[in-house]
């Protein structure tokens, strides 16, 4: 008896070929499970956080710059009170004798008015300048391009003025650089913990996949199913996977800054909003901080798929190792 041919495609000849749906090959990785559903969430939690991240670190160097650039073009002469020491004319000629030098744009004296508003948080209202012995400021603007030499300039006006002193904001600034360089650093450090784990949990996941599918892949491994093709099929399911995870933690973390931004520009007034203004700016992280959102997504979603490639490998190349070493 003649035994029926088969057609390419695993059908028998003159067998009715079934819908071509049925036909379809059914992946490797079942595109839908309770693991699939649960790495997409971790995903998404571990990508939210690292934006978040990104986004704090990315108001911290910029606010830090601003205040950086603001105190480097500024100068503070301090005149203390002293017997028989007339306060304006003494504030008069320390004015005088830094607008005259090289690398200053001008001087500003700080009235009555203006010294009793900077201490009504420490003494309350209704304040008698002239009562106190209260240092009066005289504020100094600097020329970014050239600098002033200030050495000579203390003492230019300490010549003059005894009772003055020159103040340079340099130790701030140092601070300042300090603090947002340690604050970029520990950012950085967060941010790359948090990717440590999303790979972590990547793996677990490939091999929870591999585990429960290894049946199938040992039976496509050995009837002759290259290790990249079956590679490639991981790493297709876990580029969508962690791609669709990282785009929702993405989106959240924009949405998170879209409203804090907002709540922001709408309580200008606040004491509150005005004390996180100071600190943090308007709360917008700006087309830097947008677009590093888009490529830690993009990132998450490319060491997800490469994570999951050199884990079938290398879970591959074992059973080869297996083979080898038994003889089959």
């Amino acid at each position: 008896m003649t035994e029926p041919g088969f057609a390419e495609d695993g059908i028998a000849e003159g067998a009715a070929a079934p819908p071509r749906a049925h036909r379809r090959m059914a992946p490797i990785v079942p595109a839908h499970n309770v693991a699939g559903r649960a790495l997409v969430s971790v995903i998404a939690i571990m990508t939210f956080l690292s934006c978040l991240t990104l986004g704090a670190v990315t108001l911290v160097r910029d606010t830090a710059a601003v205040w950086q650039s603001q105190i480097s073009r500024e100068a503070t002469i301090q005149i203390k009170p002293a017997e028989e020491l007339d306060m304006e004319a003494a504030l008069e000629k320390a004015a005088s004798i830094a607008s005259a030098f090289p690398g200053i744009t001008g001087a500003q004296i700080i009235d009555r008015e203006a010294t009793a508003r900077l201490l009504e948080p420490w003494l309350g209202t209704g304040l008698n300048i002239d009562e106190l012995p209260v240092p009066r400021l005289v504020v100094v603007t600097i020329n970014d391009a050239y600098p002033p030499n200030f050495q000579r300039l203390r003492e230019a006006i300490t010549a003059q003025v005894p009772q003055a002193s020159l103040d340079d904001h340099r130790t701030w600034v140092d601070r300042l650089v300090t603090m947002a360089h340690t604050t970029v650093t520990i950012g950085i450090a967060a941010l790359a913990l948090m990717l440590t784990a999303t790979i972590l949990s990547v793996v677990f996941a490939t091999r929870g996949a591999m585990a429960g599918n290894g049946h199938i892949i040992e039976v496509l491994h050995f009837v002759g199913a290259e290790a990249r093709f079956i590679a490639r099929e991981f790493r297709r399911h876990f580029l969508a996977t962690g791609m669709k995870g990282a785009a929702a933690g993405g989106v959240a973390a924009v949405v998170v800054f879209l409203v804090v931004s907002f709540w922001s520009a709408r309580n200008l007034a606040t004491p509150q909003a005005d004390q996180a203004t100071a600190l943090f700016g308007n709360f917008a992280i700006g087309a830097s901080g947008y677009g590093g959102v888009a490529l830690i997504v993009v990132l998450v979603g490319v060491l997800t798929a490469a994570t999951s490639h050199l884990t079938v490998v290398a879970y591959l190349t074992d059973i080869e190792s297996r083979q080898t070493d038994t003889g089959e």
